[in-house]
């Protein structure tokens, strides 16, 4: 997904004054301004972060727990609140906030709450060497003391606060720095999360443009980015100069299958809605479709009707808009080129096809379908990130599946068949980290299952267990409990003694099949 950091222009402009005016993207009007963090004042946060954070762990997570439990009542309770926030610095629609944003977090306050105890507790380990009969040996997770949170523009609450959450259950001190295009949410939540009781100091929002997010790879203990293959590149080039660990959920191009036994109606459903979900800028929106050749026809007439009745304009209530303003200026002329240098190559636009809403403000485009496709355009190639949904026809699921493999992302997947055990095993043949049988994006709402990409997509992940193990440094504990006062291996060496050792080698390890 595409970062402020990879262009010049973005709807978050720095003013005479160091700060940064943020826009409405819907209305183009400026509705805030924030901070331009310096380095000198990240350093600061890192401070202040730091001497709070050993009171933080002794907590416990149960003294943890209740504050991120207090935070999911406020969320609760405050949640027209926090939607008028998302809408107001996105331009998404109402529901796309409350569905995709508000839900998930309060969910994820409460899963990181109640399960940081058992993901994070010592666990017991058993040797098959004998030599290590009656010593006591432990796997324990430690905070690893300062996390930074670079957060992404296209979910200011699931992708960018959200990834603080189990960062904080883990014991860590957290710095977030959200994209500069959309900081307002964070800043509500840092607001909400001192109501709560959080103590000071332990969470903090650094709003700012490329230097600030440098500034907080170079202070901190472990760095979660979430943005564009690119910028995440830099990133971990970055980290790598103080050997800071990274997690990285990076671009996606994710295919979606239709295979000839599909039920057609559910495809075509899927398709139209998680393409234009958030505007399409979602990381793992569904970016091309392959559609095995007998069903071709009709899934195209489904998606081309039902894209065709989508509503895409500024109303903000609930249940007035399907499809909301795209967030992020230059994103809006990568939709467009991509859209462009489809149709110069052979294919056709059956729905949209052009930006929304010209000269009353704003950065829109309009839902997308585009048929006639191939592997010689971007809008197959690259990532989009916006409202397009292009349709390609295939002879069979191996052509489908092929053609899914042929990308240098690999970050989720689809795939539709009434027939359970083939799609499951067409999914296992598609090379990502996530991918969905009858379904699409909704694993993500599965927070005991791990999210993270394959290939160009990512490194680590997020959710399930390594989800919170990836903010905690692993220590093995040993204790011996029975035990002489010299070892056999011990010094002095003795020739009777290595005879000793050698023949317990063989008796060990020498025996058993070898074939």
């Amino acid at each position: 997904m595409a970062t402020v950091e990879e262009h010049p222009a973005t709807n978050a402009t720095a003013t005479a004054a160091g700060d940064i005016a943020v826009e409405n993207p819907a209305t183009g009007e400026v509705i805030a301004h924030v901070p331009d963090t310096t380095p000198e004042q990240l350093a600061e946060l890192a401070r202040a972060a730091r001497a709070a954070q050993p009171a933080w762990e002794a907590l416990g997570f149960e003294g943890r727990g209740r504050i991120l439990r207090r935070a999911q009542k406020w969320l609760v309770d405050n949640s027209d609140r926090v939607i008028e926030t998302i809408v107001s610095e996105t331009g998404k629609a109402y529901e796309d906030a409350l569905i995709a944003e508000v839900m998930y977090a309060a969910n994820a306050f409460g899963f990181w709450a109640k399960q940081a105890p058992s993901y994070l507790a010592d666990q017991r380990v058993k040797s098959a060497s004998p030599l290590l009969k009656g010593k006591r040996m432990v796997l324990r997770y430690r905070p690893l003391g300062l996390v930074g949170v670079i957060g992404p523009w296209n979910y200011p609450l699931t992708n960018s606060f959200g990834d603080a959450i189990p960062a904080l259950a883990a014991g860590n001190a957290v710095i977030l720095k959200p994209s500069e295009v959309t900081p307002l949410t964070s800043l509500l939540m840092a607001d909400a999360l001192r109501e709560c009781g959080m103590p000071d100091g332990v969470f903090a929002v650094a709003t700012g443009a490329g230097a600030t997010g440098a500034a907080l790879v170079d202070a901190v203990d472990m760095i979660m980015f979430t943005g564009s293959t690119a910028t995440g590149k830099k990133v971990m080039a970055r980290a790598a100069e103080t050997l800071t660990p990274v997690s990285l959920e990076l671009g996606g191009k994710d295919p979606m299958v239709v295979l000839a036994d599909a039920d057609v109606e559910r495809a075509a459903n899927a398709a139209v809605y998680y393409a234009m979900l958030n505007g399409g800028q979602t990381c793992v929106s569904v970016e091309r479709v392959y559609v095995e050749a007998p069903v071709y026809d009709e899934f195209v007439a489904k998606v081309t009707e039902k894209a065709r009745a989508l509503r895409n304009d500024r109303s903000t209530g609930p249940g007035t808009a399907d499809v909301g303003s795209m967030t992020f200026p230059p994103q809006v002329d990568i939709v467009e080129r991509h859209v462009r240098d489809a149709v110069d190559k052979g294919a056709r636009v059956v729905v949209g096809g052009e930006r929304g809403h010209e000269g009353q403000g704003g950065h829109w485009f309009e839902p997308t379908v585009l048929v006639d496709v191939d592997h010689t355009m971007e809008c197959m190639r690259e990532e989009t990130f916006g409202p397009t949904l292009p349709i390609m026809k295939v002879a069979d699921a191996e052509e489908a599946i092929r053609l899914a493999n042929d990308s240098p992302y690999g970050l989720g997947g689809s795939v539709f068949s009434k027939d359970v055990a083939r799609g499951e095993a067409v999914a296992r043949r598609i090379e990502a980290g996530a991918v969905c049988v009858n379904d699409s994006n909704v694993n993500y709402t599965a927070l005991e299952l791990p999210m993270g990409g394959a290939k160009a997509s990512g490194l680590g992940s997020r959710h399930g267990a390594d989800g919170i193990r990836k903010y905690t440094q692993q220590q093995a504990l040993l204790i011996s409990r029975l035990h002489p006062k010299r070892d056999l291996h011990m010094y002095p060496y003795s020739a009777r003694m290595t005879g000793v050792l050698g023949k317990l080698v063989r008796v060990l390890y020498g025996r058993g099949k070898r074939e």
